[in-house]
């Protein structure tokens, strides 16, 4: 049981005497979805560690260390770009043909993308390979969605109290794989030594264990998952029916397949119909799009720096640390991440409710940003030495509050959305925004910090940057209402 949030702006006389029975979360079901929730975390966490490297073995930045940023950056921000384009289009086709078909070819796209980047010999068939991935990869919004469609208030923060543990077993995993993996002939020369494929490709073998377990989910994907909406409207149809410009579907009926979540079974939520974009557009979307594209602006540019800053050498600015122990540390903060969410977030929620979580966790990231020239100056005094250590766990640490925030911009995100079956357009306004933000998080923050570092220039310039980052996603969450209640009421 748990109490219902009562604000400020919710008048005294409107308030429940009884206490919110919690809906039980559909295990079943949602034991897939976590299961899926690793994916997408595995597959960009593998490559984190050895990017760096990578651009230098390309050739790409002509021996210049300080261009090393800049075109890790453009890797990350072409994944973005292609998925900003697509990710509204693929939310919106869920909520008319469903959202297992959308999610059965983000799966497949992520598979053969991971396969093509470890073949790649050149920048731009890196720079392909990340943009087929970002077209068709819809699969973290869409996982996003059923999580939504399958709860309500009363166990949606519950639920993300469970969706770290894939993410911290992704986020603990990938790194490592990615790092003790890359160059394999080299650093096991016993065992790998002998492979020709693997010294042409030296990056393959961890690219490929991504790539094989994108298929393993597929499987998984068609075999167990059930659909969590209606699906009425056949894909020819919409395509004839104009989907893009308007809404065409069909009146919705349950039916004996689908995962219906038995507190919103008799709302009539059935009946109503997706809407098109412009009908999305209101004030709640506005303002929770904005927090989603200020919050991933600054923890995207945020962890482009994270592993740059560690890579780049200590006279420049950084850390001088090499993959291994830099895939060490991120799946560390992987495990941080999960266990701080697993235990705590859920009961925070219920004591502050969404709001202050978030603000917090957008707050947290001034003094993250601040550490950085604190770890480097120590560095350079006293060497890599127990000091040092201890500022970068106390840094990996701050950044447990800010990765609270985006369970608490899905809960807005429901609350927003003008009907539920418009719910995957309204993730999709959302996840689009933040994907527009993502691209120019990185981008921008790997160019700062490759100019930051160079000769004659300030060397701070990258820190100012992200701590002017963290006061827009502050500014913009001052926005946000005092409680989920203020929203879903008006719906």
């Amino acid at each position: 049981m748990i109490a219902r949030q009562d604000d400020e702006e919710t008048p005294l006389l409107q308030r429940p005497e009884q206490p919110m029975t919690r809906t039980p979360l559909p295990w079943k079901q949602f034991s897939v979805i976590l299961f899926l929730e690793m994916l997408d975390p595995l597959s960009s966490q593998t490559l984190a560690p050895f990017i760096p490297q990578l651009v230098r073995d390309i050739g790409v930045t002509d021996g210049d260390e300080s261009q090393v940023g800049r075109y890790a950056g453009i890797l990350q921000s072409s994944y973005y770009a292609a998925h900003a384009l697509t990710i509204f289009h693929w939310s919106q086709l869920s909520d008319h043909v469903g959202r297992k078909p959308v999610l059965l070819i983000a799966l497949l796209a992520i598979s053969v993308s991971m396969f093509s980047f470890g073949l790649s010999k050149t920048f731009l068939d890196l720079v392909i390979s990340r943009v087929v991935c970002g077209a068709f990869d819809a699969s973290n919004g869409i996982l996003k969605i059923m999580v939504m469609d399958m709860t309500d208030i009363t166990n949606m923060p519950e639920a993300y109290s469970y969706v770290p543990i894939p993410w911290m077993i992704a986020n603990a995993v990938g790194p490592l794989i990615g790092g003790s993996l890359s160059r394999p002939a080299d650093r096991f020369p016993d065992i790998f030594g002998r492979s020709e494929l693997l010294k042409a490709y030296p990056y393959l073998l961890p690219c490929s264990i991504s790539a094989l377990f994108a298929l393993v989910a597929w499987l998984v994907t068609y075999c167990r998952l059930q659909e969590s909406i209606s699906t009425k409207a056949p894909l020819w149809e919409l395509i004839t029916g104009g989907f893009f410009g308007q809404s065409y579907s069909k009146p919705r009926q349950p039916s004996s397949n689908l995962i219906v979540n038995p507190g919103e079974a008799n709302r009539g939520e059935f009946q109503s119909k997706p809407l098109p974009l412009r009908a999305l557009l209101t004030s709640k979307v506005s303002i929770v799009t904005a927090n989603y594209a200020t919050t991933g602006l600054f923890d995207m540019a945020f962890s482009l720096v994270l592993p740059v800053f560690y890579a780049t050498p200590i006279e420049l600015g950084g850390l001088s640390l090499d993959p291994p122990c830099i895939g060490a540390l991120l799946a560390a903060q992987g495990v941080v991440h999960g266990i701080s969410q697993l235990l705590f977030y859920a009961r925070l929620h219920d004591r502050f409710g969404a709001r202050a979580i978030h603000i917090t966790g957008v707050s947290s990231g001034i003094p993250t940003i601040i550490l950085f020239p604190v770890i480097n100056a120590l560095a350079r005094a006293h060497g890599i030495g127990m000091a040092v250590w201890l500022c970068v766990a106390a840094q990996l640490m701050l950044t447990m509050s800010l990765n609270m925030c985006y369970p608490c911009i899905a809960l807005f995100i429901r609350a927003a959305a003008p009907n539920r079956a418009s719910l995957g357009a309204t993730n999709g306004v959302a996840q689009m925004a933040a994907s527009v933000a993502r691209i120019v998080g990185p981008a921008s923050a790997a160019s700062v910090f490759s100019y930051s570092i160079q000769e004659g220039h300030d060397a701070w310039l990258i820190y100012y940057f992200l701590i002017a980052m963290a006061f827009l996603a502050v500014g913009t969450a001052l926005f946000l209402p005092c409680g989920l209640s203020v929203w879903e009421d008006h719906q």
